[in-house]
Order: C-alpha cells, then structure tokens, then sequence
C-alpha cells in the first residue's frame, strides 16, 4: 500500500494537514501507509501509540492489524517502556505521540529504557517544531536538541511525503533506537519518489551552486529550494544540502561544500540552538574552516499560538527570510539607517 497523491489543498473538515507551504502536490498519511508495507515484510513489526492514534496516522497500521496494535493511554512513560520491553523480546514495536510529549515527558524512558541497550525501538514524534500554533505546550522547538545528545540514537527530520515514507522504511530495516520526526495527514511531495533515495546517515545535495550555501533539514528544505530559484533570479547560484538524518552526522558532505563555498545559511524547523546550526557550527569549528554562517530558525523563545502561516513569517522561518539571510552572509556588512 502507498501513499495516495492528491493537489494542494488547504485544512477542510477533520482533515489533518501538515505545513503545505503553496506545495503543488500533497500524499496522505505517507507515515501511515509506508508502516503498513513495512509490516507486511516484517511480521515483528507491532504499531503503539499514546491516545493519538489519529493524530498520528498510526490508526491505518492499527485497522489493517488489530492484533499487532497496542494503544496504552496518555501515558508516554509506559508506551517508550512498554515498546522498550517488546524489543527485547523480538517485536520491532513503532510507538507515536506528539514529540513534546516524548521528548519532555518520556525522555529519561528514551535514554536508558531505549539507547543505553540499544533496543529496538522506533520513536515517531508528530508536531516537530512550529507545525501546529498551539503554543509552547504542543510545539517541540527543542527535540533535535535533546534526542543528538542520547548516545546511540539515530535522528531523522524528514523533509516531504517522500522521505517521511522511505524514512519509515529504513527506521524498520535499522537494528536499534530511531527518533523520527513525523509529517502527518496531507504531507507535502518536494521530491520525486522515482528518483530520490534516503539513507540513514546520507546528505543530498540536492541542487549546486558557488556563491553561497544553505544547509537544512526537515520541512525546511522545501523552503530552502524555493529561496534558492529566488535567488536564481538576481543571479546569486546558491548551492541546498538537505541533511535529513542528524545523527549520524555526515561531516563528510558539509565540509566538501564548506570547504569550497565558505559562506552558508543553516535552516532548520527547530530552535536555533543545539540542532542542525550546533552540528554544522561543531563540524565546522573541529576542522579548522573560517566559514561565515547565519542560522535562520526558531529564537531563544517559545513561540506564540496562531495561524502557521503567521507564526512562520512572526518567526522569519519562510523562503523569504532565507534568502535575505543569504543576502546577509554575502554581505554582512550593516545597512545604512
């Protein structure tokens, strides 16, 4: 079973969407459909969630097998140590739940009960960064953070409907503890299925140029891509590397671009702080690079309820931002006034 493409629409009814950002194709529950062909290849593969199972895309794996779905209640603690003990005894278990509520409420679950042992389990977090405007009690600007710093921890921020799906299916073929970002109901398509392939570990360059770089992750790549043909337009060739697993980081491919285009803007859906902009500044600082850098994400804050659309320009998180942000490492030199 694949995921179905639809065209772009906005939220309507009880339909749950991820930020479409003007995409011109959209899949549904790419998350949701992708754990069911991996349960069917795999017999161990048993689906948990935290009462969130619609919420999560997790219900489709739940209706197509019942008998290989546990649903324990608002309780993350016990569904990290629920999964945790599945593992060890041969089940592959995915769990889901919004990702405050993993990283903050289960995470010391996560780190001994999951990595310290590296027991298989597959941790799925939906509302990554400013992807709902529920405020600072729903939205997890801080997981990137938190799951890097767990030893043994593979961490995935999927950028589209395509990666969210081919991601699902390497988190199942990994042997050990995954973090990965959700992108739920109506998930953007930025890369096509036929041609693009995720590997856990593997950055894509998914477009070049020589006058300046941007680094990201996640959602913010679709955004990124969109600055870049902006960009394109003034003249300005401007060089994307989308880096979908942050850990294992691969220093490999940021230092070859770095190295030849010294001037990069990171973007990632997460605080500015300890996530992508932290990694590429480490990788930076321990090979010795004199690189001009800008980050563009969210601030040293917790972010404001509203509309997405609103919270993504309040917070210059938007394809507009990174382009000035690239205009800015070009020339950092202060406006006049």
């Amino acid at each position: 079973m694949t995921a179905t493409a639809t065209p772009a629409r906005g939220v309507s009814g009880n339909i749950l969407t991820s930020d479409t950002g003007g995409a011109t194709r959209l899949a549904s529950a790419p998350f949701g459909h992708a754990l069911i062909a991996a349960g069917e290849r795999d017999s161990r593969i048993v689906g948990l969630t935290a009462d969130l199972g619609k919420y999560t895309d997790i219900h489709l794996f739940a209706e197509r097998f019942p008998q290989r779905f546990f649903q324990v209640g608002m309780a993350e603690q016990n569904l990290i140590g629920i999964a945790a003990g599945l593992a060890r005894t041969g089940w592959v278990p995915f769990t889901t739940t919004y990702c405050v509520f993993a990283t903050r409420r289960a995470y010391d679950f996560i780190a001994i009960g999951a990595a310290l042992g590296r027991a298989n389990v597959k941790i799925v977090a939906g509302l990554p960064g400013l992807t709902t405007g529920y405020g600072g009690t729903h939205q997890g600007i801080e997981d990137l953070a938190l799951m890097r710093a767990i030893p043994n921890l593979v961490v995935i921020d999927p950028c589209d409907a395509t990666e969210m799906a081919q991601a699902t299916a390497a988190a199942a073929a990994h042997d050990g503890p995954v973090y990965l970002r959700l992108l739920r109901g109506q998930v953007p398509v930025v890369f096509d299925p036929a041609t693009h392939r995720f590997a856990i570990g593997a950055a894509n360059l998914v477009r070049d140029g020589g006058d300046a770089a941007i680094i990201s992750t996640g959602l913010m790549t679709g955004r990124a891509l969109d600055a870049a043909t902006t960009l394109a337009a003034e003249g300005i060739n401007v060089a994307v590397l989308h880096l979908p697993t942050l850990k294992p980081f691969d220093h490999e491919a940021v230092l070859s671009l770095l190295a030849r285009v010294p001037r990069v803007v990171v973007a990632e859906n997460h605080v500015i702080h300890g996530g992508l902009a932290s990694a590429v500044a480490d990788a930076v600082a321990d090979a010795g690079l004199a690189v001009r850098l800008q980050r563009i994400g969210i601030p040293d804050c917790f972010c404001e309820s509203g509309s997405l659309p609103y919270l993504v320009r309040r917070y210059a998180m938007d394809a507009p931002s990174i382009a000035a942000a690239v205009h800015r490492v070009l020339d950092p030199r202060p406006t006049p006034g």
